[in-house]
């Protein structure tokens, strides 16, 4: 599979200006084993933060409208575009041909030991697996990945062998971070929970996506 790569021009202005977190940071020459993940999001946010996609810069999407903590580091993986190969994944998958990419770069949510005082930061992370989880119509897949080297997490090899705990509380803050109290109904479901392998048939999908995505873009300027 070819290597998405920064052009040296690119590299130089690098040196200048802040790369773009989605297009000019490299996700890593061993994906998808190995990733470079962006922070966007840590568990002490009491506001949900997200990279604008004209600028590249961290935002507030909302604050939170009630208490809900995130367990895990949360974010993107650079490079990756839930486009038509992800979206077709998931409906074949879950039978259901109406699902589609959601047009985002590919979620990551990165557990680890350690307190990481703020987002807007990259992680060296090893994917274990993933929640396919569906909005709507729209394939919103989670990667689950543990922090490169982290004194309690590097050792788990598959989402299989993480605690049952840390799996239902991942899944309970993704069913309900978008729920006011007192509604009912959910617009989230998580339909499966898929090992290492998937997760990395999934980011390979991701990654030819946003190639096809960034052709695209630079046809149409």
């Amino acid at each position: 599979m070819a290597k998405i790569s920064i052009d040296p021009i690119g590299k130089l202005l690098g040196l200048r200006h802040k790369s773009h977190p989605w297009h000019g940071v490299e996700i890593g020459e061993n994906a998808p084993d190995e990733l470079t993940c962006f922070i966007e999001m840590v568990p002490t946010d009491t506001v949900k933060y997200e990279v604008d996609k004209t600028t590249g810069y961290l935002t507030i999407d909302r604050p939170q409208k009630f208490s809900s903590i995130l367990p895990a580091l949360y974010g993107f993986i650079p490079q990756t575009y839930c486009g038509k190969r992800v979206g077709s994944y998931s409906a074949k998958a879950l039978n259901n041909p109406d699902i589609v990419g959601d047009g985002d770069p590919l979620d990551v949510c990165v557990l680890t030991e350690k307190d990481v005082a703020h987002g807007d930061v990259l992680a060296r992370a090893i994917p274990i697996g993933g929640f396919k989880m569906i909005d709507g119509n729209q394939a919103d897949d989670k990667i689950i990945a543990v922090l490169k080297d982290d004194a309690l997490y590097s050792h788990y090899k598959d989402i299989s062998e993480i605690p049952e705990t840390v799996v239902n509380r991942l899944k309970h803050y993704f069913l309900t971070y978008k729920q006011m109290p007192g509604e009912l109904s959910q617009s989230c479901e998580i339909s499966q929970i898929y090992s290492k392998e998937q997760a990395h048939e999934l980011i390979n999908l991701a990654m030819d996506d946003y190639r096809e995505y960034i052709e695209r873009m630079m046809f149409e300027k």
